[in-house]
């Protein structure tokens, strides 16, 4: 489900946008903070443009996340699938982001755009 966060300043209320939920670490934020990913004839692929079509699942674009999800087993309930999925693709995506990210301030905006491009 999407929620509204809305944000409390005094008596008056912000509203931030719709929340995802991360399969790794099951934290709740924004969608711009997370990588999407969709299932693509059985392997797991990042969704950077956020326009594959199918079932999404969002997660951090941090390998512990991607790990958790794969000890919690969270991507074939996300999916709703039966057995194991490939996440290779996405583990690469990362690494590829994690390379980026060890550079400037500016280097991990970029990374980030990757992630979110808007």
């Amino acid at each position: 489900m999407d929620f509204a966060v809305v944000q409390r300043r005094g008596s008056v209320l912000t509203h931030i946008g719709p929340v995802r939920t991360c399969i790794g670490c099951r934290a709740r934020t924004l969608p711009s903070e997370l990588l999407r990913v969709v299932v693509v004839d059985g392997t797991v692929v990042p969704d950077t443009r956020r326009r594959l079509p199918g079932r999404g699942a969002w997660l951090h674009p941090d390998p512990d996340c991607l790990r958790n999800a794969e000890k919690r087993r969270a991507f074939p309930r996300a999916f709703r699938v039966q057995g194991p999925l490939d996440v290779e693709r996405v583990r690469g995506h990362l690494e590829q982001c994690g390379q980026e990210v060890a550079g400037s301030p500016r280097d991990q905006q970029e990374a980030r755009k990757q992630v979110d491009p808007s």
